[in-house]
């Protein structure tokens, strides 16, 4: 199957322990799910191809609302703390072999073409 192509409705994915484990570490480091974007064995499985491009851009998203909210505020604090502990419950839910969303992102990331779900 070619990178950008979208399988079918009738094609089930099978979601193995070591997709879930990468899902996983995707979502708690970005460094992991960039590394599985690079490896050809990993981005070739759809469950971990969504969870590392959806991790990254719950990363990307995070860290402005955080720049931003700590320009206005003078410091971070709290904020960080509870801007990281989204990711790590996506996280977990991922390991579970559930196919996350994020209420506007995921739209948008399917919307580019960069992920699906089944």
């Amino acid at each position: 199957m070619e990178e950008n192509q979208v399988p079918s409705a009738a094609e089930t994915v099978e979601i193995s322990d070591d997709d879930k484990l990468w899902a996983l570490l995707g979502w708690i480091t970005g460094v992991v799910a960039l590394i599985a974007l690079f490896m050809e064995d990993k981005k070739q499985r759809p469950f971990v191809k969504y969870n590392a491009v959806m991790a990254l851009a719950v990363l990307v998203v995070i860290s402005v609302l955080v720049s931003i909210i700590s320009a206005i505020t003078c410091g971070i604090g709290v904020v960080t703390a509870l801007a990281y502990i989204y990711p790590i419950y996506l996280g977990i839910q991922s390991y579970q072999g559930k196919w996350v969303e994020v209420p506007w992102l995921t739209d948008f990331v399917k919307k580019q073409g960069w992920a699906w779900t089944p």
